[in-house]
């Protein structure tokens, strides 16, 4: 990290973070994810589930669920403006999300030690009822930030 980056709260730096990844974060936007919050290790994101992305069950496919957990999961890892990558996940489904529905997937640090992190995600719709759980598993890239200061 530079002398910017190290003078700034470890809030300042979630926030720097935030701004920065979702200019570039096309995925998140094609789908209409928005992310509401993020802080040191956490971040919620929201997505309305919309007409494409509902499967043959006229339910929302968990391809896009799955999505907006690891969009949570990839800004809480990165937070600290270290880069950091998925080393693998895994989601279990509780219930289905319908259309129109707004999904809010908030993500926490579990625990972080040396370039390795656990990270668990729930997914829930707008009326408090889970949707999803996901646990993610983190890789810290040594040296290189998340994003240019």
């Amino acid at each position: 990290m530079n002398d910017m980056s190290d003078s700034r709260s470890a809030q300042q730096t979630a926030e720097h973070v935030r701004e920065r990844m979702f200019e570039n974060d096309r995925a998140s936007r094609t789908l209409g994810i928005a992310v509401a919050s993020i802080a040191p290790g956490q971040a919620t994101l929201t997505m309305t589930v919309r007409e494409p992305m509902l499967n043959g069950h006229d339910i929302c496919h968990g391809g896009f669920i799955a999505t907006l957990a690891d969009s949570a999961f990839a800004y809480a890892c990165n937070a600290g403006n270290q880069m950091t990558v998925a080393s693998g996940f895994a989601i279990d489904f509780i219930s289905s999300a319908r259309l129109g529905d707004v999904l809010t997937a908030h993500c926490s640090e579990v625990a972080k030690k040396g370039r390795s992190g656990v990270y668990d995600t729930l997914v829930s719709n707008q009326h408090g009822e889970r949707i999803a759980v996901f646990r993610g598993r983190s890789h810290t890239i040594q040296g290189k930030p998340a994003v240019a200061d």
